[in-house]
Parts: C-alpha cells; sequence; structure tokens
C-alpha cells in the first residue's frame, strides 16, 4: 500500500492505516454492502476482505467495479472461518493480528432450512475462530459480530436488547446456531469491545429496490407481485402478527456508524423497524403496489407447514416452511439502545409503506427479464 492514505503511528519509522477492517461472509448481501459503505466513507481505511477460494476472483472483481481506489485500498485473503486460523497461512494471521482494528463477522448460514452439521460448523465453529483471532489482535478496537432477532426462537411479547438466554426453544436449527454463536459473542464481550447487531429480515434498498436474492418474506411478495391470474391468494395464517423487515440500507449505515461509536462497545443491538407493521398490510401494501389481488383469507398455519412437508417437495420447500416458522409469531423487539444511540444522527429506519414499492419495482423487473430470458432460451427462431 502507498499514498496519502498512510499516517505514521508512535512504533517509529512504521507506517500504518489509520483503521484496518477484515470483514468476512462475502459474496452475501450484507458483505458486499458494508465493504462498499467502508470503502466509500474512509479514505483512512484499509479492507482485507476474507474469502473461500472459490470466491476470490469474484471478490476480486467486486472491488475493481466499486469507485474510487478501492482495488489499492483492498485485499483479497483467500481463507474460511471454519478452519484453523481462519484457513490462513501463519505469515497472513500474523499480519491481521497485527494490523486489524475492527472486524465485522458477517460470515454465516442465514439459509433457514440448513441442516444441522452445517450450521453448527459455520455459525458456531466460524464465529468461534473469529474471536480467537479477535483475541490476539493487538490493534483491535472493535468486533462486530453480525447475529439476528431469530435468536429469540420462539418467545413471545416483548425482547429487550439485553436479552439473550431466557429458556427459549427455536423453531430451527439456523435459530439455535445463531444463538450459540451470540452465547460466544457475548463471552467475549467481557474481556473485548464486541458490539452484537441484531437485524430483523432484511430486505432491499428502501431507495432501488435492490437485493441478491429473492427468500424469507420474498417468497409471498413474489407470488402476490406477480400474480398474472389475478387471484386473491390466501396468506399462510392469519397475519395478524407484525414481520419484522428492515432495509438493507437502514441495517448497514446503522451498523457502520455505530461500529465507530465507542458507547456501542459491550452493546447488544436490535436493528428493526420500531413501528412493524402486521404480515397482512404488509402484502396487502405489496398488492397495492403490484397493482394486483391482495391476499384474502387464510390456510391455516398448521395445513401450510403439512403440505410443504409432502414427500417429494420437502427439500425445495426448507427455505418457505422454515418462514412459515415466524409467521404470525406475536413477538416485538424492542430497539431504545439503539435509537438511543443513532439519535444524534439522521439514521432512521423508514416505514415499510414508504419504500415498498421500491421493493416491488425491482422485484417485478428481474422477474420479466428472467422470464424474457426464458422465452428466449425456449424459442429459437434460428433453431
Amino acid at each position: 500500500m502507498s499514498g496519502p492514505h498512510r499516517r505514521a503511528t508512535s512504533e517509529g519509522d512504521e507506517v500504518r492505516f489509520a483503521e484496518t477492517v477484515l470483514v468476512t461472509g462475502f459474496p452475501a448481501f450484507t458483505a458486499r454492502r458494508m465493504i462498499a459503505r467502508i470503502l466509500a466513507s474512509d479514505p483512512l481505511a484499509r479492507l482485507i476482505v476474507l474469502v473461500r477460494d472459490k470466491f476470490a476472483a469474484e471478490a476480486s472483481a467486486f472491488l475493481a467495479e466499486l469507485p474510487g481506489d478501492a482495488t489499492a485500498l483492498a485485499q483479497v485473503l483467500i481463507g474460511d472461518v471454519c478452519d484453523m486460523d481462519l484457513g490462513l497461512s501463519t505469515t497472513e494471521y500474523q499480519m491481521v493480528t497485527s494490523e486489524v482494528t475492527t472486524i465485522h463477522h458477517l460470515a454465516g448460514i442465514y439459509y433457514r432450512g440448513v441442516d444441522r452439521a452445517t450450521a453448527q460448523r459455520v455459525n458456531v465453529e466460524g464465529t468461534r475462530g473469529v474471536i480467537e483471532l479477535a483475541g490476539e489482535a493487538r490493534r483491535l478496537r472493535r468486533l462486530c459480530h453480525w447475529s439476528t432477532v431469530a435468536v429469540s426462537g420462539k418467545r413471545r411479547g416483548i425482547v429487550l436488547e439485553e436479552e439473550l438466554d431466557c429458556g427459549q426453544v427455536f423453531h430451527n436449527v439456523y435459530e439455535e446456531t445463531k444463538f450459540e454463536a451470540e452465547v460466544l459473542a457475548a463471552h467475549a464481550q467481557r474481556r473485548m469491545p464486541v458490539t452484537i447487531f441484531r437485524p430483523g429480515l432484511i430486505v432491499g434498498d428502501s431507495r432501488t429496490g435492490e437485493i441478491d436474492k429473492f427468500d424469507g418474506p420474498y417468497y409471498l411478495m413474489v407470488l402476490i407481485a406477480t400474480n398474472a391470474l389475478q387471484v386473491h391468494l390466501p396468506l399462510p395464517g392469519r397475519g395478524t402478527a407484525p414481520i419484522h423487515l428492515v432495509p438493507i440500507d437502514f441495517v448497514i449505515d446503522a451498523a457502520y456508524r455505530l461500529s465507530l461509536d465507542e458507547r456501542a462497545a459491550g452493546k447488544t443491538l436490535h436493528l428493526t423497524d420500531p413501528n412493524p407493521l402486521s404480515a397482512r398490510r404488509v402484502y396487502q401494501l405489496v398488492a397495492e403496489r403490484s397493482h394486483t389481488k391482495p391476499p384474502r383469507g387464510f390456510i391455516p398455519g398448521r395445513l401450510a407447514r403439512t403440505l410443504l412437508r409432502t414427500p417429494g417437495i420437502e427439500r425445495l420447500a426448507r427455505g418457505p416452511l422454515a418462514f412459515l416458522d415466524s409467521f404470525d409469531h406475536q413477538v416485538f423487539y424492542n430497539c431504545r439502545l439503539s435509537q438511543g444511540l443513532l439519535a444524534d444522527s439522521a439514521i432512521r429506519c423508514p416505514p415499510f409503506d414508504g419504500y415498498v414499492e421500491h421493493l416491488v419495482g425491482y422485484l417485478r423487473e428481474v422477474h420479466a427479464a428472467r422470464r424474457q430470458k426464458i422465452e428466449e432460451e425456449v424459442f429459437d427462431p434460428f433453431d
């Protein structure tokens, strides 16, 4: 590294970056957005992107597409959070532990239909490895552990940010292993500066609608927004409980600012909508912005789950089935701590009805492009 982005430290002639940030989890959408946010916001930051070997070329290409001097300020290291020393060589590990100041641990399995062995290895053991590295990092200013509100499992009522183990049980192994990972991070808070982020269900950018894949709450959004038959689709439950959606831009902006706030060290923070809408209202708004029929009636949740467990489709239905586990779940995530820390900024979670049209617009655009591609592949006039 060279150029004006270095500054001298008190260690003699050695020159270091003001911030060296390690990001795990590429190519996940959250990792991509955080990488872009850091490089756009801090010209004095050096970025280390830890990727598995099969994603190394994609990571380099992603950095090359970012504006500015991203490729000069970022380094791609091949490794794996699940391996000893994160899969790094001795030289690489020593370099990271001597230089890193901030870690955004975004690596994890977020697919809710994941098998237990994979979830345990990535979510729990991967977190353990990152915490071990953080413990050896001599310049560590902050370890940001990315968790999820789903660690509350089947709890109902109000969940506070400072609450974790309340004897809850879980809908699936995704929730259970993310809980186990957060327990490790919470223990680490006793000896190092750790901030735990618990975002809600992440949806697309509130300004553009951009998202990387249509899963979770998008399973129903796609059905409703592309409802060409113009029929009233039933919901898989009454839809009276809140659905905790948060746009990716709010999550990244809030987490980035809080990662720089000394007051957030040692805190667990909900990145959620303080005024979530009911699931039925969310999907009614999706229908309105799509100019399709709104959902009407419902299929009892138990029946919907039985249908999705039908032999032959059970494997394909793991994702939707896991989403149904939390549908009609009466839980509210209090976010007073994060709101308090963000009070002196302009960062607020926008209301869903203020950005739903952008989500729908992006969804329908992608769906139309995919349909056109399929039609072109099926009908070749030169065949």
